[in-house]
């Protein structure tokens, strides 16, 4: 890149959110900033958003001010598409005053509620689908009681369905009582219905079920139908994830 090429280094970093246009300096001055793999101390290096990857004392750092990433707590009964013919609520309810177009990344059954993510970038949702990734999705569930210990192990282990074998990555219980359970399953799989077979097979089925993370996204406390951006360690953790 020439000199006259990109944006200058410290300005990028600034409009980033990463500090303040002479904060940004100072760390690169100081040998904190890489780009593309190799650490940058001129303050006159320029980069390019779209194409170089930035990182701040080894955590990657977003940077292109064009692209959107948001998440959002879907509500149960809601489709998880941005339009329906039906005349149902969708997803694109939620972001009607955004300019952007976004796509939503993967989907939820309309009976379940929870984690879903709405971004302008193609590329990013294709791949964060792609279980070739392995990008985990956490999910709790209201099942049947009471869960017998070694049903984790069997979800883990893996089971046959009638589409194929299906395993969970980890599997445990939160709480129970005599005829209700609160279990939560992480899989990176994204089968339609897969969560609900899976614990069906094994003879526990769902009453309720909240997706609760993607991989570093958390629901938290984010209540049902509101958005927020990820933050910079989610969106850089995701990117860095499925190499982009």
């Amino acid at each position: 890149m020439t000199d006259d090429e990109g944006i200058r280094l410290q300005k990028v970093l600034a409009q980033a959110g990463v500090a303040s246009r002479r904060a940004s300096e100072q760390l690169i001055t100081d040998g904190r900033v890489e780009v593309n793999g190799a650490i940058v101390t001129l303050l006159g290096s320029r980069v390019d958003p779209e194409r170089d990857v930035i990182r701040v004392d080894g955590e990657r750092v977003p940077v292109d001010v064009g692209k959107v990433y948001l998440a959002l707590n879907k509500p149960r009964g809601v489709v998880s598409t941005m339009s329906d013919p039906e005349g149902r609520r969708t997803l694109a309810d939620f972001v009607q005053d955004r300019e952007e177009r976004l796509y939503h990344v993967g989907r939820l059954d309309t009976d379940t509620e929870g984690l879903i993510l709405l971004v302008n970038d193609g590329e990013f949702a294709h791949r964060l689908t792609h279980p070739s990734y392995g990008v985990s999705k956490t999910y709790v569930a209201e099942v049947d009681g009471p869960v017998a210990k070694n049903v984790g192990r069997r979800l883990v282990g893996g089971v046959e369905l009638e589409d194929g074998p299906a395993k969970a990555d980890a599997f445990k219980i939160l709480q129970q009582n005599n005829d209700k359970a609160l279990v939560e399953i992480v899989l990176h799989e994204g089968r339609k219905h897969i969560v609900r077979r899976l614990l069906a097979e094994v003879g526990h089925p769902v009453q309720k079920l909240v997706r609760t993370a993607i991989g570093p996204v958390r629901l938290g406390d984010l209540r049902p139908g509101v958005l927020r951006p990820l933050t910079h360690h989610e969106l850089g953790t995701l990117l860095d994830t499925v190499e982009l």
